[in-house]
């Protein structure tokens, strides 16, 4: 069995959210750790989990990030952190990966599938094993308790519910 862990200075954690039905906001959490065991080499049967910091949360508008923070979103100072533990990790392809599990924001926790396109490993100019993965996929937000809604004058959506997913992630091996 070996056991990775995220090497946070070379992955990114970002969702987009249409804003007005016409543009994406792209939003990051900044703080976040994930763990990965598998004991095959194809890590067909990797054990996943993560968790982020709720408020390191970042759209590069302070105003904004500060709502996404209260209670009609993450509601930080209640639910600090959000999590996602797998279920299964099912090879779709060579490199394609469906990735199941059950993901917790503020008290709601439910399950949801990701696609994972695996990049491939390499040892580092430091000796160090690395994976690569490209992770997607999309939530309802309301699903989650993140039920914060408004609408324009001429009855335009503000926030979309549906929240895409992005996440590229270097995982090392740990010795």
């Amino acid at each position: 069995m070996s056991t990775y862990k995220i090497d946070a200075a070379h992955s990114e954690i970002t969702f987009k959210v249409k804003h007005l039905m016409i543009t994406n906001v792209t939003g990051s959490f900044t703080s976040f750790d994930a763990t990965m065991e598998a004991a095959a080499a194809d890590f067909s049967d990797a054990k996943i989990s993560f968790e982020a910091d709720v408020n390191s949360i970042t759209t590069n508008n302070e105003q904004r990030d500060g709502h996404l923070k209260s209670d009609d979103f993450f509601a930080a100072d209640k639910f600090p952190k959000l999590s996602f533990v797998s279920k299964s990790f099912a090879k779709a392809s060579a490199d394609q990966y469906k990735l199941t599990g059950d993901l917790t924001i503020r008290d709601v926790t439910k399950t949801v599938e990701l696609l994972v396109e695996f990049g491939g490993t390499m040892t580092d100019p430091w000796g160090q094993e690395k994976a690569g993965f490209e992770i997607s996929g999309k939530i309802n937000r309301k699903e989650f308790g993140l039920g914060w809604g408004a609408v324009t004058e001429a009855g335009g959506v503000v926030v979309s519910d549906e929240v895409k997913l992005h996440m590229a992630v270097q995982m090392v091996k740990q010795a």
